[in-house]
């Protein structure tokens, strides 16, 4: 570790400047390096944010409602029964097509990120939303496991392809003073979008899955028209280089070479490990949580207390929250939308308050309340307090991912900003990818209500052939008929019955562990920035009398 640290008095430099001599401390606002710079105000910083800035936010914003239009209601789409529009599969195969979409979607921006650095940030935003558009309408037309599978890999491909051009964008417009309100503010208006899909997700599939598909496409086309106004910054220097390359004046490497290189860097490669965690965590919530909550949290004792005995007939309010049609439940979309609705009105203050904290110490503060919010979740099920866990979940989300992508964006070389934001990818790829076998799989084994009711029906002395017959979805249906109870009661049952938590309690566990790494890791991280900071003082003058 400390040869790497020593910079210009043992000869080498510190490997996250890749050869590049410390010139005047970080007077340079677009240095690349692990320290950390003074950041201006709140309001003095979103002032400095150029109109090219606005307009990614603005694609971000609508590349994600189409997307968490999706994304978060998957989950309820694949295992619903088909007597109601869903595919009646199992967990499962629900683990089967998040690992796939896991993996196209994660580990495409590690290579399309260099892509978008030589050829234009433009050329595939663009190309990614075609990809996009077709994923969609494919999940809409073709109603079954493969027809959905592949509609998921075209719609991962084309998001890998859009992040790199986006966030790259967004790092060369912005530099070190702002960075920190330039990416939560960023974070925040992914979350509006973030928020308004599963809202729209939540009233389309009442009325028809395949509308909730199609106007996905429509709402992502709609980057076609903020692409009109968009202009790649440093778009010269960027043609300028590639005129060189052509020339043979200067000499580049194959991209997988080129990538290769820059994960060598250890600084880089603990990142990628250590906040894998922190990802498998978020994709814990976003994709069995929506299935806990579906089984086993009763939100209509909560919209009473709110609205009052039969719920609301508010439209506004229904739509808002993410209620079911008659008004007197939230949905589950409409609970994980919580998180997306807290970001979207408050993100830009979080990252003022971690503006003054180093990123590691934000990252590891984030990452240690998300933990905290799952192993909440294992412990009740009551709704407030499911509530109260989503709240401490926001809050950590907050203070962790928007400050790792200002974290690379920071250590990034100037002219490979897109290729290390792609590189955020990869601890979210790792995490995902791991998440999608045992989430689903640890749900199906310790908490789906579908297979504990099976179960039961298998103790109740049901035939084996009888309860394989039955459709996937119906089997706590079925259960009810057999016993003679009401949903609540035989929910309250099984609840009491069986370890439903223990999916939450493994993930949480992954989250602390993540978090103690993260600590070291700022600790190693802080010691390189001193390092760099003495290095790149001079050195005062000898006097005659020393």
């Amino acid at each position: 570790m400390h040869a790497t640290g020593m910079g210009e008095a043992c000869g080498k430099q510190h490997p996250i400047n890749k050869g590049k001599e410390m010139s005047e401390g970080d007077k340079d606002l677009n240095t690349t390096s692990v320290k950390d710079v003074k950041q201006l105000g709140i309001f003095a910083a979103i002032a400095s944010l150029s109109y090219v800035f606005w307009i990614c936010g603005g694609m971000e914003m609508v590349e994600r409602l189409a997307y968490y239009g999706t994304r978060q209601s998957t989950g309820l789409y694949v295992t619903a029964p088909t007597s109601e529009g869903g595919l009646g599969l199992t967990e499962t195969d629900l683990g089967i097509i998040f690992l796939i979409w896991a993996i196209v979607q994660t580990f495409v921006p590690v290579i399309t990120g260099g892509i978008s650095d030589r050829f234009g940030y433009k050329e595939t935003i663009f190309a990614s939303t075609i990809f996009k558009i077709l994923g969609y309408v494919l999940m809409g037309l073709f109603p079954s496991f493969w027809g959905f599978s592949i509609g998921a890999i075209v719609l991962a491909f084309g998001t890998g392809i859009f992040k790199p051009g986006i966030q790259g964008t967004i790092s060369k417009a912005t530099n070190r003073t702002n960075s920190s309100i330039a990416w939560g503010v960023f974070y925040q208006t992914v979350n509006i979008g973030g928020a308004l899909g599963p809202m729209v997700a939540v009233y389309l599939r009442q009325l028809s899955w395949d509308y909730l598909f199609f106007a996905c496409a429509a709402i992502i086309s709609l980057n076609f028209l903020l692409l009109a106004t968009y202009k790649e910054p440093d778009k010269e220097e960027r043609l300028a280089r590639r005129a060189k390359v052509k020339s043979g004046e200067i000499k580049e490497e194959s991209l997988a070479v080129e990538s290769l290189k820059e994960l060598s860097n250890p600084v880089l490669l603990w990142y990628v490990v250590l906040f894998s965690g922190f990802w498998f965590m978020l994709y814990t919530f976003w994709d069995v949580a929506p299935l806990f909550f579906r089984d086993w949290v009763d939100t209509s004792a909560m919209v009473g207390q709110i609205f009052g005995e039969g719920g609301t007939s508010n439209g506004f309010w229904k739509f808002f929250w993410g209620m079911s049609s008659d008004g007197t439940e939230i949905k589950p979309e409409g609970l994980v939308n919580l998180n997306s609705i807290l970001i979207m009105f408050i993100c830009f203050a979080v990252a003022g308050y971690s503006a003054k904290l180093r990123a590691t110490s934000s990252m590891a503060i984030g990452t240690f309340l998300a933990s905290a919010a799952l192993l909440t979740f294992g412990s009740v099920n009551f709704a407030w307090f499911i509530v109260a866990a989503i709240v401490i979940f926001s809050f950590g989300e907050m203070l962790s991912s928007p400050k790792s992508s200002e974290y690379l964006a920071n250590i990034a070389p100037r002219e490979k900003k897109a290729m290390y934001l792609g590189f955020t990818q990869l601890p979210l790829g790792f995490g995902w990818v791991a998440e999608s076998f045992f989430g689903p799989y640890l749900y199906g084994q310790f908490s789906s209500k579908e297979q504990i009711s099976r179960l039961e029906l298998a103790n109740s002395g049901m035939d084996a052939t009888e309860i394989a017959s039955i459709p996937g979805g119906e089997a706590f249906m079925k259960l009810q008929e057999v016993t003679g109870m009401t949903a609540d009661a035989l929910t309250a049952q099984l609840y009491a019955a069986n370890s439903v938590g223990t999916v939450w309690y493994v993930m949480g566990t992954v989250g602390l562990i993540s978090c103690l790494g993260m600590v070291a890791y700022g600790k190693w991280t802080y010691k390189i920035a001193m390092m760099e900071e003495q290095n790149s003082t001079p050195r005062p003058e000898a006097t005659p009398a020393e």
